[in-house]
């Protein structure tokens, strides 16, 4: 999708990097980190924030709400029932009708259940909500999702924490080719800025990280390159990189050259 902003559900958003709130050393780190980011779009774990906390040590009070737009998520939840009554709890809590959804199928790997992922999906929906899954890199159960009523798909690059950059890029440049009409954000496994910069050369509508920039030994710089990369990439993909070639091609040809023998 070719949009001047990332677009989901019909509203803008000037940055293409989104980040979460989560693993950092600090809540002042964290605020200075997100600044640095340039986020528009920052999720918040609803099972992992005192909603009821009012003495200004919420993580939420940290947060500047006239620059992000929050983006609960389901995070921590194994089942489509439980995600559901999670997304419920943050729109309650007046957080947002948007969510991050999140329906894990493994402890270990925290893989998602695709199943209960659609099912939880069809659910919202009908229920008013804005929402995003975080599924596999698997174009089929993107499909599903986007006929489910998602507004955007969320397929991981590596598992989440891994910091291991694109395991699949085949499986993503399929899902990224055939998903045209709505916003493909890829989530988990950015480690770096170079792994952010590929993501959005290959045509991703947006990137979605947050170990990636909480674990840095510095966070703010390490924020502040995820936003420089993401914007380069971007930049890269819409100016369209020359073809690769098996041999040169001069920088400067002789056709032409006065002289030429």
């Amino acid at each position: 999708m070719k949009t001047e902003v990332l677009t989901i559900a019909g509203r803008g958003y000037p940055s293409r990097l989104i980040v979460g709130t989560g693993k950092y050393p600090g809540l002042d780190v964290m605020r200075l980190a997100i600044e640095a980011s340039g986020a528009a779009l920052v999720t918040v774990a609803v099972r992992r924030v005192d909603l009821s906390r009012r003495d200004g040590g919420s993580l939420l009070d940290y947060l500047d709400r006239k620059k992000v737009a929050l983006l609960p998520n389901t995070a921590g939840c194994y089942t489509a029932d439980e995600a559901v009554r999670t997304a419920r709890l943050g729109r309650e809590a007046g957080l947002s009708d948007l969510v991050k959804l999140e329906v894990i199928g493994d402890e270990k790997t925290l893989f998602p259940d695709n199943e209960g992922l659609l099912q939880a999906t069809r659910v919202l929906v009908k229920e008013g909500f804005t929402v995003l899954p975080y599924t596999n890199d698997d174009l089929v159960v993107a499909k599903r999702l986007r006929d489910a009523g998602a507004a955007a798909v969320m397929p991981l690059a590596a598992p989440i924490g891994s910091g291991l950059g694109i395991q699949n890029a085949v499986n993503l440049r399929l899902l990224l080719g055939e998903i045209r009409d709505m916003p493909v954000i890829v989530d988990a496994g950015v480690g770096t800025a170079s792994d952010a910069a590929m993501v959005m050369e290959m045509g991703a509508d947006g990137v979605l990280m947050n170990t990636g920039i909480a674990g840095a030994g510095d966070p703010v710089r390490m924020a502040r390159a995820m936003r420089l990369a993401v914007e380069a990439g971007r930049l890269a993909y819409e100016a369209e990189r020359i073809p690769k070639r098996l041999y040169a091609s001069a920088s400067s040809p002789i056709e032409g050259v006065v002289g030429k023998r």
